[in-house]
């Protein structure tokens, strides 16, 4: 009797990061899960939750733009990875996109939309660590259900 294999589904979700402060805009996350990776796109959005699915649509996918790879089981180091595209004034997602694959142990391709605006003011960090902690949210929710 012959095996047959399933290969897992290929999932597309848009996630609603509300902000963590008042001044701060929400975040709209959209995670593409593929066989053994991620694709990631995390932008601001004026979007409300109710049509944040429309907010990748608005955004840039190659403002800041990496690839990630987990790497070696029981490696204390960050796997490989490369910038895909980058500006002058973003240079963010290679190192959370490294992170990220270790954290998940999946390659990562990390997409991150946020004006230079707020990455040149002291607040840009903190929403960047919101963005973060909803990517690493929202993964988990994706390998709990998988």
């Amino acid at each position: 009797m012959a095996t047959i294999s399933v290969t897992p589904a290929i999932g597309v979700k848009t996630i609603y990061l509300p902000p963590s402060d008042p001044s701060f805009p929400a975040l709209a996350l959209r995670v593409t899960s593929l066989v053994d990776s991620y694709m990631l796109w995390v932008g601001v959005t004026d979007e409300s939750v109710d049509s944040v699915d429309n907010a990748p649509l608005s955004g840039s996918l190659c403002k800041d733009w990496a690839c990630a790879m987990p790497a070696a089981p029981n490696s204390t180091v960050l796997g490989p990875a490369t910038s895909l595209f980058r500006s002058s004034s973003s240079d963010v997602a290679l190192s959370m996109a490294q992170r990220l694959a270790r954290r998940f142990r999946k390659q990562i391709f990390l997409s991150i939309d946020v004006p230079s605006t707020f990455q040149t003011t002291g607040e840009g960090s903190r929403l960047l660590l919101d963005a973060e902690k909803g990517i690493i949210d929202a993964l988990k929710a994706v390998e709990i259900s998988t």
